[in-house]
């Protein structure tokens, strides 16, 4: 589950994690997703001007199936790769922030690479379920009970590539705790669930533009 952000001349984790508040602007670097043989949950927290769309990312990693979470319609938006034919049906664009599910053959590992993004992604949410990816200037949540309590949601999940399942942690109001905390990272993707609309993050201290599908 965890990812690294690193540098990709200095392997220095807690000096990347200081330039990453600092400096976002200077850091180029990579956040690395390993991915298992199934499906997988992945994200673009990288600056990169390689991907501008699902088919993109399917070819350079050799990945067929691609989709994402659209929060508006509750369903998930697929781009399959059709070999017979050498096209890929259902194509949709992909940019900064986004987060996939992507079902490999054989297990990988996926890099985001490129420069820390001037400005963060904030997400549109609706009832329901939303994918969301922590941003990489919000080192701070460390946990998804931290994330939920920021959010103002009760259940937030990650997807297991290991397990092929999603792992829940869920806020108790009766007895005032979150049953299956477990840590989060920046570029973590999750799937939340909230009971009202609006966008996260809202920090004023911080400047994000808003960004749905």
């Amino acid at each position: 589950m965890k990812k690294f952000i690193l540098p990709l001349l200095l392997l220095l984790a807690v000096g990347m994690l200081v330039a990453v508040e600092s400096a976002p602007s200077a850091v180029v670097g990579y956040v690395k997703y390993p991915c298992y043989a199934g499906n997988n949950m992945i994200a673009l927290p990288m600056n990169q001007t390689i991907y501008t769309m699902a088919s993109e990312v399917g070819a350079n990693v050799g990945v067929y199936t691609l989709s994402y979470f659209d929060g508006a319609t509750q369903g998930w938006v697929s781009c399959n790769y059709i070999p017979d034919f050498d096209l890929w049906d259902g194509d949709f664009p992909v940019a900064n922030g986004d987060q996939l599910m992507i079902n490999a053959t054989a297990a990988f590992d996926f890099y985001s690479i490129g420069s820390m993004p001037s400005t963060m992604p904030s997400y549109t949410l609706y009832v329901g379920n939303n994918t969301i990816m922590i941003p990489l200037n919000r080192s701070d949540l460390t946990l998804a009970s931290g994330v939920g309590v920021d959010m103002g949601v009760y259940t937030l999940s990650y997807f297991d590539g290991a397990t092929q399942g999603w792992v829940s942690c869920n806020y108790i109001p009766d007895f005032d705790l979150w049953d299956g905390d477990y840590d989060t990272a920046i570029g973590l993707p999750l799937m939340v669930n909230a009971t009202a609309a609006g966008t996260w993050p809202t920090r004023a201290s911080h400047n994000f533009n808003t960004k749905s599908k």
